[in-house]
């Protein structure tokens, strides 16, 4: 019987299946390189592209905070003015009182009683003068509080004719201008 050797086929079959193995595990090496590769030049290409829309938007939010802050600005100059016009009304509305306040005064007080000052705090005005009796400033007292533009009078100081030395009473009296129901400002 004749002798054949097969081994060189054999072992020349296992080295191709090596090689081939080798090609097939290099192959996948470089293909997941590859993948590896291209996935990260995506994932980079996407914090790009996110971090301009950020930039995009914190370029945006810094305009609208300007404009937020210009209309609170424009807010305050409004509030501003419109406190300004409510003032002007104010005194437009109150500047005939002066005039009905003087004019009531001439037409209450009575015979006997003289003013020596006049002082106006907001709504209350406060009267310093003299009277030749107390019954004289009684009478001022009652005529005002019959009064359309002034009214609440108290009296809040009077001192003798004796402790003067003049032969007058001093007075001080607090009276509040006031309104007559159904007057305009205008009137």
């Amino acid at each position: 019987m004749a002798r054949i050797n097969l081994l060189p086929w054999r072992e020349e079959r296992r080295e191709q299946r090596r090689r081939a193995f080798l090609v097939l595990i290099g192959a996948a090496v470089g293909a997941t390189l590859l993948v590896g590769i291209v996935s990260h030049i995506q994932i980079e290409h996407m914090i790009g592209n996110q971090q301009a829309r950020n930039g995009h938007l914190q370029q945006e939010i810094a305009k609208l905070d300007r404009q937020i802050r210009e209309i609170k600005a424009l807010e305050e100059t409004k509030a501003r003015l419109l406190a300004r016009m409510d003032v002007i009304q104010q005194l437009q509305r109150s500047r005939p009182e002066i005039v009905h306040l003087f004019d009531e005064l001439v037409a209450t007080i009575p015979d006997g009683v003289f003013l020596t000052s006049i002082d106006q705090e907001g709504g209350g005005v406060v009267l310093e003068g003299r009277a030749q009796s107390n019954a004289r400033v009684s009478a001022f007292m009652r005529n005002i509080e019959a009064s359309g533009w002034v009214g609440n009078p108290l009296l809040l100081l009077i001192e003798n004719k004796e402790k003067t030395g003049d032969g007058l009473s001093r007075f001080r009296l607090r009276l509040e201008q006031r309104r007559p129901n159904g007057q305009n400002a205008a009137a």
